[in-house]
């Protein structure tokens, strides 16, 4: 079956983002050699489970019916609710608040600097 094997974040500002997800989940983020403004993302070794990904910058501005504006990826983490309190911190909104997914987790969604959300999970079996 298919499954992820890469994500984008497209960006207003691509080294702006490598901050932002730099700052709140200690990502690896190094702008590429090749021909495009293309940014790499590192999220943990290739031995633990996970993907890695990119930013670019936004073709499109937010908002408008042409391009890619957003495609939702889901981070785990292991204090939800201080995850949230820091990207707000840096920068980032609350998109939706924190809630139960029963028998997996607690889940919110951000906003980052871009206005691209994301949802962060932390895993708890007895969530209801």
């Amino acid at each position: 079956m298919p499954r992820v094997v890469h994500f984008e974040i497209h960006a207003d500002d691509p080294a702006r983002a490598a901050k932002f997800y730099t700052d709140l989940f200690d990502w690896s983020i190094t702008k590429w050699d090749g021909p495009v403004d293309y940014w790499m993302v590192v999220t943990g070794p290739d031995s633990t489970p996970g993907i890695n990904g990119g930013i670019m910058k936004r073709m499109h501005p937010l908002g408008g019916t042409d391009g890619v504006i957003a495609y939702v990826c889901t981070v785990q983490v292991d204090d939800l609710d201080r995850s949230v309190a820091r990207g707000q911190e840096l920068g980032g909104s609350v998109g939706l608040p924190r809630m139960p997914v029963p028998g997996v987790g607690w889940l919110a969604y951000l906003k980052d600097t871009e206005g691209n959300v994301f949802g962060l999970m932390q895993p708890d079996p007895a969530a209801k």
